[in-house]
């Protein structure tokens, strides 16, 4: 490495937040940006460690080649660095700002040291590629003539549709919403995603010759037996946004809404009043009264989310930029340690306590964390009118049975009545919806995932593959990428008898 000592001589730092406070007056993107020296100095900090867990399994998917760009970035060698960065990742400007980063998690420095800031060095890296006019649409040299349908535009679909069309295969992308982008377009935040960070990338993907078609929903509006005749090859990239439900006394009362419900339509809003759209258009940054509009307000309101993650910490920060008059979010499990336990090893990922953005939003004004941890939900009370008031609880604590399982057992005379106006349940999600694959009559595994092999993605349907969280299940951004273009090698060699296409490891 450039700095062997590097990691000795200098501190972690991470990217600043804006202030609390202050955020929660708009929809615009949180994090600051970093000066050039600092971020060099960061990269100094990465170790000449040997084996780079950062880029293995335990650590980044897609097998960023995590040391060699933050030497590239510690040597001012950003060029370059944006080059080795699009060798494994299609969208690094998504994962650098929305990925828990594994990858740090598995660091070799933070044994015994806090972890590289790999995250933030990876977004600037892209973004100072954008800003210098480094990163350019690179469109076929030939063409195959095979012709491939991609049913969703989520980051697997679109990592598939770029990787495939790079090869010379026409791709066409069907989404059943009026915007690219899956859960990336509307299911994330605009504060933690600016969606005009999205349309760049989609742009950049139409002018590479991918063809996108938007207000389709395949198995209503299109057949899949339509869309295996007039293709090769077809890719089921539909994520798994069945939600998961809270089936307790009371669930039917008005005022409790899964968190997608909230988190899409606010963003939809948010979207459509700032002007930016999936044409690619610039937008405006929009305050966050400037939304009220959305179907779901929480402006006044005592609001409860159920169920920590990120999904939790998103409904969150919504909440307080409407303007609630409460907020807690409860979560079943314990507070985590401080520090890593001893039956959670380095470079396993550290189940450690965390303040994301939304914690810290939610300190700022009403002066405490609003977490309460090791609770569970027991019905939901409701008024006259059937509109929900409140969610009584029961306390737990988690016990290790005779088989060496955990166990929840529920307190004694810990009952409590929570009030609330709102409640957002963001629990997870439990696979894909029926539609495509009942339509297709592909098969599905044990937990109602599309059944395919990694490496070949080959469902029960000949010519039909299927990546992403439809596969696999629910998991994060950098992983659906990653199952993106593993299919894109198994569809370019099902067409072509063979493939250069990266080689999922």
């Amino acid at each position: 490495m450039g700095k062997p000592t590097g990691f000795m001589e200098i501190g972690r730092r991470t990217l600043p937040y804006v202030d609390a406070k202050k955020r929660l007056e708009t929809w615009d993107e949180f994090v600051e940006g970093a000066d050039e020296a600092t971020l060099r100095d960061q990269g100094a900090r990465c170790m000449d460690c040997g084996v780079p867990f950062c880029q293995s399994e335990t650590g980044c998917p897609v097998d960023n080649l995590i040391p060699e760009w933050n030497d590239l970035v510690y040597r001012g060698q950003w060029r370059e660095a944006v080059e080795r960065l699009h060798k494994t990742n299609n969208f690094p400007e998504v994962t650098g700002r929305v990925c828990p980063a594994p990858c740090e998690g598995a660091c070799v420095l933070g044994i015994h040291e806090p972890p590289v800031s790999i995250k933030n060095i990876e977004q600037m890296i892209v973004d100072r590629g954008f800003a210098e006019g480094w990163i350019v649409p690179l469109p076929p040299s030939r063409e195959t003539g095979k012709k491939v349908a991609i049913i969703g535009s989520g980051p697997a679909g679109l990592a598939a549709a770029q990787q495939l069309r790079r090869v010379g295969h026409e791709v066409t992308v069907y989404e059943r919403e009026d915007a690219i982008g899956g859960l990336m377009m509307y299911g994330i935040p605009y504060m933690k995603l600016d969606k005009r960070i999205l349309e760049r990338r989609v742009a950049q993907l139409r002018e590479e010759g991918v063809r996108f078609v938007t207000g389709v929903e395949v198995g209503k509006d299109v057949s899949m037996e339509q869309l295996r005749a007039e293709n090769d090859a077809v890719l089921v990239a539909v994520g798994a946004t069945r939600p998961r439900d809270l089936p307790v006394p009371g669930r039917e009362l008005s005022g409790i809404h899964f968190a997608m419900e909230l988190l899409t339509e606010n963003t939809r809003t948010v979207v459509a009043e700032s002007g930016s759209r999936a044409n690619g258009k610039p937008g405006i940054h929009t305050r966050a009264e400037d939304a009220k509009t959305t179907p779901i307000h929480c402006a006044g309101k005592r609001v409860i989310v159920i169920g920590g993650g990120d999904t939790g910490t998103d409904c969150i920060g919504t909440a307080l930029r409407h303007g609630c008059k409460s907020l807690v979010n409860f979560e079943l499990m314990d507070r985590p340690p401080a520090d890593r336990a001893a039956d959670n090893p380095w470079p396993e990922w550290p189940r450690i306590f965390r303040v994301d953005y939304g914690h810290q939003e939610a300190a700022a004004v009403f002066g405490d964390d609003p977490r309460e941890f090791a609770i569970l939900t027991k019905r939901f009370v409701g008024d006259e009118k059937g509109q929900v008031r409140g969610v009584e609880t029961v306390r737990v604590r988690w016990v290790k049975g005779d088989d060496g399982r955990m166990a929840l057992e529920e307190i004694p005379d810990s009952e409590e009545l929570f009030e609330a106006d709102l409640v957002f349940l963001a629990m997870g999600f439990v696979g894909p919806e029926d539609t495509v694959p009942a339509d297709a009559s592909l098969e599905r595994d044990t937990r109602s995932n599309i059944a395919a092999d990694y490496e070949r993605f080959a469902t029960s349907a000949d010519g039909v593959f299927a990546a992403g969280d439809c596969r696999r299940g629910q998991s994060l951004v950098v992983w659906a990428i990653a199952e993106g273009r593993g299919p894109a090698r198994a569809i370019d060699q099902y067409l072509m008898g063979e493939s250069d296409l990266q080689r999922p490891d």
